[in-house]
């Protein structure tokens, strides 16, 4: 993937979240990369051509946790309000059904496809018929090589701090617990790789084998009973933190770490997921820290892309478009709510 650092700056009424620039800072820095809303808004993109006459398909994998349903609903306000239309689906976390829902799309020959999340492997064949249809692909967290531009988070920036962030957290030394589960997911994948990589430097810090598998269905609850279980594996003094690549697990595995009264381990994951935050602001969690996405300007960029592209302004548009992420910690997470408008 080529990593060139390209800002879209989109605000739309659905807009709830200022948008963010990807600076020389680091997320552990401290200082505020946050615009004032006011300031966002006022940086509305004029120069994205309107969508009318246009039609453009929506595939989501599902709408399962905030950052996919957020990023669904802005991806269709946006097309919307640049005066497009819109048909979209949700596959219900069901992998099959979201190649189905891309075929069907397909078949209605839009002006443009967005592909919302989905493992690599199983939508290649799917996302190659979109390009052998003459259809302008366009992905959200999810590399092909077919795809216009993809829409992410600087995930290598969301994965290196997030691990650095647990190191330091947990004194440099120690015993992480994993949750593993989408390799085949390109966030995931990439998240997981650079937290392996910053603990090259941590030689005192190993991961715990073998590592779990969340689900993408039912994940909290699975999670909560895997965690419970390992707890009666791995008595106090064993695990000094548990990672996964989203809030998701996360939630279930804090609830079972609290119940279990092991205070000693600190719980981390990506999305500022309510749930998650929630846990956090308690200062009686194990949830220690999370990092947020820009949901909703995520969703809205990448209908400005198609709108770009399909305006005659193709030059204006990047293989790769990041939204920087923000870290959000028990000493910040009151603030980071209201900056990033997550209270909702």
């Amino acid at each position: 993937m080529r990593r060139r650092l390209t800002i879209l700056t989109a605000a739309i009424s659905v807009l709830t979240a200022s948008a963010l620039a990807l600076t020389g800072c680091t997320l552990k820095e401290g200082s505020s990369t946050a615009e004032p809303a006011a300031a966002a808004t006022a940086a509305v993109a004029a120069d994205v051509p309107s969508l009318e006459g246009k039609t453009v398909g929506v595939a989501a994998k599902d709408i399962v946790h905030d950052f996919s349903r957020i990023v669904y609903q802005s991806v269709q306000d946006r097309v919307t309000a640049l005066g497009g239309k819109v048909v979209a689906t949700q596959a219900e976390a069901k992998d099959d059904k979201h190649v189905a829902d891309i075929e069907n799309l397909i078949a209605q020959k839009p002006d443009a496809i967005i592909v919302i999340l989905g493992d690599a492997t199983t939508l290649a064949p799917v996302l190659q018929k979109v390009h052998d249809a003459g259809i302008p692909l366009f992905t959200i967290d999810n590399v092909s090589e077919y795809s216009v531009n993809n829409v992410t988070s600087d995930n290598w920036q969301i994965g290196s701090t997030l691990a650095r962030t647990i190191a330091e957290d947990i004194g440099g030394k120690g015993r992480i617990l994993v949750f593993n589960g989408f390799p085949g997911v390109a966030p995931c994948r990439i998240r997981y790789d650079e937290l392996k990589l910053v603990l090259n430097d941590y030689p005192q810090i190993q991961l715990i084998q073998p590592e779990l598998q969340d689900k993408y269905e039912g994940t909290v609850e699975d999670a909560k009973q895997q965690i419970t279980d390992a707890l009666t594996r791995y008595p106090k003094g064993d695990i000094s933190a548990i990672w996964s690549c989203w809030d998701q697990p996360e939630i279930g595995a804090a609830q079972a770490v609290d119940a279990a009264g092991r205070s000693e381990i600190k719980i981390y994951g990506v999305d500022a997921d309510k749930g998650a935050l929630d846990l956090i602001s308690d200062p009686t969690s194990s949830y220690t820290a999370t990092i947020a996405q820009q949901n909703a300007a995520i969703g809205a960029g990448s209908a400005d892309n198609v709108a770009r592209y399909l305006g005659g302004q193709s030059d204006k548009v990047t293989p790769t478009t990041y939204f920087a992420p923000v870290l959000i910690t028990k000493q910040n997470v009151s603030e980071k709510i209201a900056e990033l408008g997550l209270g909702g």
